[in-house]
């Protein structure tokens, strides 16, 4: 990932983010599917992805996700005039699948860029990560069980502990 620095006839050469300067063939780049990131919009539309606890309360998650994105400076209100005045939020957040561990929900947030859009995301999965802690909403963690089973035999393994 990262910038278009030069395309010739052999090879196009894109500069990193570490600033470091990768060079693809051409015969690649035409037989690969390409994200271009830096053509120049408006404004784009970032997805940020939060798992919560089945216990947690939902309600009060999506109002801290959305709060703390609304907060952010280079979060972008898109919404109409209408959308405004009949009270649509500015931040959808919605449930977009129920998980082993969690319940997973999605922020569409709108910002200038990428560039933008990764500065806002990682801004704002710290101050929803605090938000939670202060308001007792899990952010749940894979756990596994383990079950020994013992039938008497001869080297069979036993627990220790």
């Amino acid at each position: 990932m990262g910038v278009v620095e030069e395309i010739t006839l052999r090879h196009t050469v894109i500069k990193d983010y570490e600033f470091r300067r990768i060079v693809i063939p051409n015969s690649i780049i035409s037989e690969d599917t390409l994200i271009n990131s830096s053509i120049k919009d408006e404004r784009i539309r970032k997805h940020i992805d939060i798992g919560i606890a089945y216990d947690a309360d939902l309600e009060l998650a999506e109002r801290i996700i959305r709060e703390e994105i609304q907060r952010h400076p280079n979060h972008i209100d898109v919404r109409s005039a209408k959308e405004k005045e009949s009270g649509e939020p500015s931040v959808s957040v919605k449930v977009i699948s129920l998980g082993d561990f969690s319940v997973v929900l999605r922020a569409f947030v709108w910002t200038r860029d990428f560039d933008t859009s990764v500065e806002l995301e990682r801004d704002v999965l710290r101050s929803i990560k605090l938000a939670f802690d202060e308001r007792g909403i899990e952010i749940p963690f894979p756990y596994r069980t383990i079950v020994f089973k013992d039938k008497g035999r001869e080297g069979s393994v036993e627990p220790k502990g």
